[in-house]
């Protein structure tokens, strides 16, 4: 459908598996970071931790542990490290939040018309996604570096496998082509066959154009990122040699659902604190949330290409959450990872809904639950490192082990109800040994765990009323409002997401694959019977721990109920947050408001403003195609002709394609019997798709003339 190449002149680079089994390789011209700042973030999250515990086994002890209580105790410890560890460093984050808004020290930027001496590709990795969304952002993106002091170029990077939108995107790259300023330079590349999914995306085209490119932005596909931070970002890289990667931490937009609109509130707000203490103590240890983000192309492919983790998914095969392991392999290799918390201008959207949310948490629990094979397997990678990677895999364990927790609590208080202790042991004793409690420390120790799980909110609450931004857009009334309705609306939906991330937990030990699935970006309306069949375990768990909490007693039952209200209205909940009128209510009310509503940004407001005219592309059938010889020429420049097979090998759907062709006598009924991944095969091998027609025109003109 266009006249030139949709892809610049093959500029390959090396990028061969890396050895689990390597040394770390020490950078001694990089900056070093401050141990001493790690070292007080593992000090004082086990130091409160240890007091918690302690605290907790004073609780259980007061007449012997027995053996329940010893797992309620090994469960507790586990779960208050985690909180004790989020407390901690969203501490330090408000502090270090705080006084960069109290006494700015930002670092200086440079001039504007400073010139750029490294060419930036931004890439936009998309798997069957909205083209009119994707390809207005490519566009807005591409125009907004039209006149920049620099070489910026626009890369969409397909691994699309249904053939509509395939279509669809190449009509899309042709508007595009047509849209963006004279000597902008635009590209678009989908993959004949999808192989390590989106590691594998990024990795095909480091090994084809790598070597043409400095460095690389990562985009999703709901990513934006305005001019001057893109601009930043590559002036930051510029002026760093050592630094392989600059993670910024991306606010959420766009958010219409009441759940969207909670998430995007609670980033904007606590996102700041959360984010200044992580770079505080990671320094250039930093992690990788895979985009938003540019790195070092010749740094990714000389020390990050992934290996495959021995065995069968979903402990095995290609790593999922690739993102973690790139970033602890370049710090392996000497490279800085930065996280730029001070850094505006990079958005995302979020999830629509619960459901969607849990979709895209299988396969990123299944990923995370990889790390610990890497953690295992993987030699030389530093402490920090591996601490990124014990963070993600505890961030899903800690949902299960939560709820463990909750069990054998309810299992203890249930033994003492119904079961007759053993007051007077085997030994002659004068008085009973009584199974109690220590009540009294019992609350004070509740109280101390509520107040550091919910520091955090306080701390965004206060980060809120003093920020200008804040200050000045949202106002201190609807701060405090936007913080309660978070807040109530969290401890709601807690227990739900707690039992959706439990699932998929259990999900990867039972072994299934989380598969690839293309993630939701709008509200679409999942109906009742469908959310009530995907919350059923929720609700049932609910129900279960009100009815074995009612025995116990009311009071116990009423304890419990700030978890067990939210499970058994898990689907009733769902339903109505993620509908868009519930957000739309939130509006009119002036709750969950942040300054990225108030003021839209610039390059989320620019992707929206393109969309219509994607959206009015009629792009041609498969049926058109197979008719138009025309339309059939006109493509060729657009398709990708490498195909990644080795020696003898045969794609399976091509070779299909080929046979059902010899088998069927019209093109018609070719059409009808061809699979979705036959069709994309001949898709993408135009030679293919020109010699199945031409066979069928033979045959047809052998019928017409007699011949034998």
């Amino acid at each position: 459908m266009i006249g030139t190449r949709a892809r610049p002149a093959e500029f390959p680079l090396s990028m061969p598996d890396q050895a689990f089994k390597t040394a770390e390789t020490v950078n001694l011209s990089a900056p070093k970071s401050l141990k001493w700042r790690k070292i007080f973030l593992l000090v004082a999250s086990l130091a409160l931790a240890a007091w918690a515990t302690r605290e907790m086994y004073m609780v259980l002890n007061v007449s012997g542990v027995t053996v329940l209580e010893k797992l309620l105790l090994g469960v507790f410890s586990l779960n208050i490290t985690w909180i004790a560890y989020a407390f901690v460093s969203s501490t330090i984050g408000f502090v270090s939040a705080l006084a960069n808004v109290l006494a700015p020290r930002r670092r200086p930027l440079l001039a504007d018309n400073t010139l750029i001496t490294g060419r930036t590709v931004i890439v936009f990795p998309i798997y069957n996604e909205s083209v009119e969304r994707v390809f207005a952002t490519v566009q807005a993106t591409a125009a907004s570096l039209a006149t920049a002091p620099g070489r910026f170029e626009c890369f969409v990077l397909s691994d699309t496998n249904d053939p509509d939108i395939a279509l669809q995107e190449e009509t899309a790259f042709e508007l595009l082509r047509a849209s963006v300023p004279d000597g902008t330079l635009v590209h678009y590349r989908r993959r004949t066959m999808n192989l390590h999914r989106k590691a594998g995306n990024i990795r095909d085209f480091v090994t084809r154009w790598g070597g043409r490119y400095d460095y690389m932005i990562v985009f999703d596909a709901d990513s934006f990122m305005n001019r001057e931070t893109i601009l930043e970002l590559a002036r930051r890289m510029d002026a760093a040699p050592s630094t392989g990667l600059i993670q910024t931490i991306p606010q959420l937009v766009g958010g219409k659902t009441l759940f969207a609109r909670s998430q995007q509130f609670a980033a904007a707000l606590y996102g700041p604190v959360l984010g200044s203490g992580l770079a505080w103590w990671a320094q250039n240890e930093g992690n990788f949330w895979g985009h938003n983000a540019i790195i070092r192309i010749s740094a990714l492919a000389g020390s990050a290409g992934l290996p495959e983790i021995p065995g069968r998914a979903p402990f095995g095969g290609s790593i999922l959450s690739h993102d973690f392991v790139e970033a602890a392999l370049l710090r392996r290799a000497g490279w800085n990872v930065q996280i730029a918390p001070e850094m505006s201008g990079s958005y995302e959207q979020g999830p629509p809904s619960i459901i969607d949310l849990s979709v895209r948490d299988r396969r990123w629990c299944q990923g995370n639950m990889q790390h610990m094979a890497v953690l295992l397997r993987t030699r030389g990678l530093t402490w920090t490192s591996r601490m990124h990677l014990c963070i993600g895999i505890f961030s899903y364990l800690a949902s299960p082990l939560w709820l463990l927790f909750i069990c054998v609590g309810m299992l203890l208080s249930l033994q003492n109800m119904f079961l007759t202790p053993a007051y007077f042991g085997e030994t002659a004793a004068l008085f009973p040994s009584w199974p109690v409690i220590d009540s009294e420390r019992s609350y004070k120790l509740f109280m101390v765990t509520m107040a550091i799980l919910f520091a955090p909110k306080l701390y965004g609450l206060i980060y809120g009323l003093v920020a200008p931004q804040w200050r000045a857009s949202v106002g201190p009334a609807k701060v405090v409002l936007g913080v309660l309705a978070e807040t109530l609306l969290s401890v709601l939906l807690a227990p739900v997401l707690m039992v959706e991330q439990t699932t998929a937990v259990y999900r990867v030990f039972r072994g299934k694959d989380g598969g690839w699935n293309p993630q939701e970006r709008e509200a679409n309306g999942y109906s009742v019977r469908d959310t009530f069949r995907h919350h059923a375990p929720a609700i049932i768990l609910g129900v279960l721990l009100t009815v074995s909490a009612f025995a116990i007693s009311p009071v116990f039952a009423a304890w419990l109920a700030p978890a067990t209200i939210g499970m058994i209205l898990a689907a009733s909940l769902s339903h109505w947050t993620g509908k868009p009128r519930s957000g739309e209510l939130a509006r009119q009310l002036n709750l969950l408001e942040c300054p990225e509503e108030v003021s839209p940004p610039a390059s989320f407001l620019q992707s929206i403003a393109e969309r219509p005219s994607y959206r009015a592309l009629t792009p041609p059938s498969f049926s058109h195609l197979l008719k138009d010889r025309t339309l059939r020429a006109r493509r060729l420049n657009i398709v990708d002709p490498y195909w990644p097979l080795k020696g003898s090998d045969v794609h399976t759907p091509l070779a299909l394609a080929r046979a059902r062709a010899d088998r069927l006598s019209s093109i018609e009924e070719y059409e009808i019997a061809l699979r979705p991944p036959e069709k994309l095969a001949l898709l993408n091998s135009p030679r293919d798709l020109d010699a199945v027609l031409e066979q069928f025109t033979a045959r047809d003109l052998h019928y017409s003339t007699g011949t034998t």
